[in-house]
């Protein structure tokens, strides 16, 4: 597909969960190819609960791990998240930073961001602000932020080059990101990577682990650091309609998989 195409698609999907976000029976599709069935499972994302500034409302389910936890994020501190849907991470970090610090979410989703701005004026927060953008090309100035964190959201990205140069970019020299994303170990299978909902889902955009790193590093970021690493286990039933019998058995041994990452990276 196209990078245009592909971009349309995930606004789709992602504008489709947004508004239906209030059906709490779809709450917890937004990484699965299902979406939208009674069946709804959460394959990716991870509990959220007990971290201080959480908001169920701004929960969609949509993330690959909790990358605040590693950010390093400080009282007072400039902080963007791309890709921030209904708010998660921002609210999150933003207890954090504090009353003195500034909270960005960035997202190209017109009902994300309404979501988002909807959950921000509930809360009250005046420090916490939503800008509409392309990751590839943010509407944003240079050397603004101190952290820029991402949840789940680079993998949809077409070229992950231009999403880690703007994140180059647009932080403040000695600033660093830490983002939560999907790669890959082995081939995944044709039928998947190939397959639109697969790709909104979290699966079919994502790369192999090394070629990720080797991007970050390819755009001059320093001390680059794996926090955490966990194999998704796919459950039969969804992996049966995208693989034979070979292809499955290699998902399940583990030679070939799916892996969530967190990881971080400095600019000098």
């Amino acid at each position: 597909m196209k990078p245009k195409d592909i971009k349309q698609i995930v606004q789709e999907k992602y504008g489709q969960i947004a508004s239906s976000s209030d059906d709490h029976s779809n709450k917890s599709c937004g990484c699965s190819p299902d979406c939208g069935s009674s069946a709804g499972y959460t394959i990716f994302s991870e509990s959220y609960n007990h971290l201080e500034g959480y908001h169920p409302d701004a929960d969609l389910s949509l993330g690959c791990g909790i990358p605040t936890k590693f950010a390093a994020i400080a009282p007072g501190d400039r902080v963007l998240d791309l890709g921030s849907g209904a708010g998660n991470d921002c609210f999150v970090a933003r207890a954090i930073v504090g009353e003195t610090g500034h909270v960005t979410g960035l997202d190209f989703t017109e009902a994300m961001l309404h979501k988002a701005e909807e959950n921000r004026r509930k809360l009250g927060f005046s420090n916490v602000e939503f800008v509409k953008g392309d990751i590839e090309e943010m509407p944003l100035p240079d050397n603004r932020f101190d952290v820029i964190l991402s949840n789940c959201v680079l993998n949809l990205v077409p070229d992950k080059q231009k999403a880690f140069g703007e994140i180059m970019r647009v932080l403040k020299p000695g600033g660093h990101f830490c983002v939560s994303d999907v790669v890959l170990r082995g081939e995944l299978p044709e039928k998947i990577r190939s397959d639109a909902e697969m790709y909104a889902g979290c699966v079919s955009g994502a790369m192999e682990k090394d070629d990720y790193l080797r991007i970050i590093e390819k755009q001059g970021f320093k001390d680059i650091k794996v926090h955490k690493e966990k194999q998704i286990l796919l459950p039969d039933n969804l992996l049966k309609g995208f693989t034979d019998d070979s292809e499955m058995s290699a998902f399940n041994n583990g030679e070939n998989g799916i892996f969530s990452i967190t990881v971080t990276g400095y600019k000098n």
